[in-house]
């Protein structure tokens, strides 16, 4: 069954087409600045060069509807027809206590993500947006929505609540989510493989590190906690998100500033993290670059990016009594020896050793401890869209 994985956006909309049964990608591509002017198609098939299609995209049903004329265009598409497409998988972003496992989207399931938009009101929207618009064009073709919530529904009380009155939980759900999901579930599974370990009798530790980052502590199969909260800002610094602060930080610099509680949140979101913290960039390889070149500014963030990422590490293997396996995944995560070797650097006291000609390695499966390390580490790239084709076949084929 081939499997159209759907990752959509407000002014965007990644894709892939995936043989669900080999799990070989057909196709790839992206559609960007939906609604925006300038708006264009990029498409990749299997094996063959990258195409870029500028073309008016006023809304996500004339994007999918592009998606769907090039994959079986007769040059470079890659199915004959649309019916050879059996599923659609579709990341949704916020699924609150609602939904423990991915699902196949049913009217019911719309009206339940739909009340879960106060929760991700960027994100929920722009996803559902791209399920109807594929339930348009594609009427009978069978939906299924993979939450990036859903893996860490398994956090035990004690982890997902906050030192809030228990009343606004009981109201409002407020509550740890954490997300990034999708990626912390296939990661753990994959290093479990790699470690030649039974996945339900291991714990591990899940370093999802990109402009967002996010940490997760698995332990015998189950998420039991996770860096990001009620929203993607709790945390770990990220490219532009503040992470972990003080709450009478927003206070202090609103009555310093003058600003309301929107520009506050603004700032939290959109000009802290690295960003914030190096004035430079939100980009890690500026960063880099930076620090190479003796700018201080390039190092206080990364070095403070490193720490809060270790400390974290210390903190899981503390609330899982030990660990036996690290992972780094995502942009940051795959593509960055230093960044791995300057974390890992920390955690000599729980005898993880790095293998630095291993560790010279970006983007591709690898150990990078030594022999005799105590825990194994890897550099492991996620794929959260083989994970929501692998979750859709499985549904569908009930």
């Amino acid at each position: 069954m081939n499997v159209l994985v759907i990752n959509c956006g407000s002014s965007s909309l990644k894709f892939q087409l995936i043989n669900a049964e080999t799990e070989a990608v057909l196709a790839k591509g992206l559609c960007e600045r939906i609604g925006i002017e300038g708006s264009q198609l990029v498409y990749q098939p299997a094996g063959g060069e990258k195409e870029k299609t500028l073309a008016d995209m006023p809304g996500h049903t004339q994007a999918v509807q592009m998606v769907l004329d090039a994959l079986v265009n007769e040059k470079t598409g890659v199915i004959k027809s649309l019916d050879e497409i059996g599923a659609v998988g579709h990341r949704l972003v916020h699924g609150g206590e609602k939904f423990a496992c991915s699902t196949v989207i049913t009217e019911e399931v719309i009206a339940a993500v739909e009340s879960c938009n106060d929760l991700a009101p960027l994100h929920n929207p722009a996803n559902l947006i791209g399920v109807r618009a594929c339930q348009e064009l594609m009427p009978g073709v069978p939906m299924v929505g993979v939450f990036d919530t859903a893996f860490h529904q398994t956090m035990p009380e004690k982890a997902y609540l906050y030192g809030l009155p228990y009343e606004y939980y009981d109201k409002y759900k407020v509550r740890r989510y954490g997300f990034h999901g999708t990626s912390h579930s296939y990661v753990s599974k994959r290093a479990a493989e790699l470690a030649g370990r039974p996945y339900d009798q291991l714990k591990t530790i899940v370093c999802h590190l990109g402009n967002g980052a996010s940490v997760c502590a698995v332990q015998d199969g189950k998420s039991v906690d996770t860096s990001m909260g009620l929203t993607p800002l709790e945390g770990l610094l990220m490219g532009t998100r503040s992470g972990d602060i003080d709450p009478g930080v927003m206070e202090y610099i609103a009555k310093k500033e003058d600003k309301d509680i929107y520009q506050i949140m603004e700032i939290l979101n959109k000009k802290s993290g690295v960003f914030g913290v190096s004035g430079i960039s939100s980009d890690f390889r500026d960063l880099e670059a930076a620090a190479e070149k003796g700018d201080h500014a390039g190092v206080r963030a990364l070095e403070a990016f490193e720490y809060r990422v270790a400390k974290y590490i210390g903190a899981y293997a503390a609330a899982m009594n030990g660990v036996d396996v690290i992972c780094f995944t995502a942009g940051v995560g795959e593509n960055g020896p230093d960044t791995r070797k300057a974390i890992c650097d920390y955690l000599g006291f729980m005898g993880v050793e790095i293998d630095d000609e291993a560790n010279k390695v970006r983007g591709e499966e690898r150990l990078i401890s030594t022999a005799d390390s105590k825990i194994k580490v890897y550099c492991l790239p996620t794929n959260e869209e083989l994970a929501i084709a692998r979750e859709t076949l499985a549904l569908v084929k009930k």
